[in-house]
């Protein structure tokens, strides 16, 4: 059975939990996707205070290749996808639990959208979609096995465009790179990703009846090695305190 996404009653049941429960401690690897490197320091960060016995590791990538990892037996103890579909993945595959481990629904608890980044100033005066298809323009999406590469092609068919073969990125920071690093003119990329190069690159917005929702769902791995660690951890992304570090770094409410 593929899982099915809470966008609206994800939140309310363990938030109000969050800062009662029990210390916990021992190592903590949490796999999440590229776009919440910076989010999830930081709740890595406060999480680490109030549990000081606890050492998380973070190994942040495209949620594409997290889902292989553990498929293959890597040590997680939490995934966090860029989509609900790479987590029904590992569903099916039996490396997640159905309902997060809870039962009911499994746990969305951020949603993000996209932005176009463009060089400082914006040389190359792209202002759509559609400014990011002239020929003049070198543009580098995210490969298309990865959320950020499958949600930006969704934003060009949701505005009638077409995309040529173009260059691409491992992941969602990767290809913005190749826009701050000047190999590429612009990237189609979460906002969360273009707020965090704030210096390195400017951002164009793209218009809500073309862009996109993304939707990013948390849950426990199956037979994890700190199983109270990781769901704690969880319980913490969506307590009030960590829902307030997820909007000061630009994600959205589930």
């Amino acid at each position: 059975m593929f899982l099915a996404v809470a966008l609206v009653a994800a939140i309310a049941t363990p938030a109000s939990a969050g800062e009662r429960i029990k210390p916990v401690g021992g190592p903590l690897n949490v796999f999440a996707a590229s776009s919440l490197t910076e989010a999830f320091a930081a709740i890595g960060e406060k999480f680490e205070r109030k549990n000081p016995d606890a050492d998380i590791t973070f190994n942040f990538s495209s949620s594409s290749t997290l889902a292989t990892q553990i498929e293959q037996g890597a040590p997680a103890d939490v995934f966090a996808s860029a989509d609900v579909r790479t987590m029904d993945r590992l569903v099916a595959g039996g490396q997640v639990p159905e309902g997060g481990g809870r039962g009911g629904d499994v746990p969305v608890f951020a949603r993000n959208r996209l932005a176009i980044a463009v060089a400082l100033g914006n040389p190359k005066k792209i202002k759509t979609l559609a400014d990011t298809l002239d020929g003049r323009v070198t543009l580098v999406l995210c490969a298309p096995e990865v959320p950020c590469g499958k949600y930006a092609m969704q934003a060009y068919e949701n505005a009638g465009l077409t995309v040529p073969q173009v260059p691409t990125g491992a992941s969602a920071k990767d290809t913005l790179a190749k826009v701050s690093l000047g190999e590429a003119d612009a990237a189609v990329v979460y906002v969360t990703d273009v707020e965090a190069a704030s210096g390195d690159v400017d951002g164009v917005k793209i218009p809500d009846r073309d862009n996109v929702n993304a939707l990013y769902p948390i849950s426990p791995i199956v037979n994890s090695p700190n199983e109270r660690g990781g769901k704690a951890f969880i319980i913490y992304v969506q307590s009030k305190a960590g829902q307030r570090i997820l909007r000061r770094f630009g994600f959205l409410e589930p």
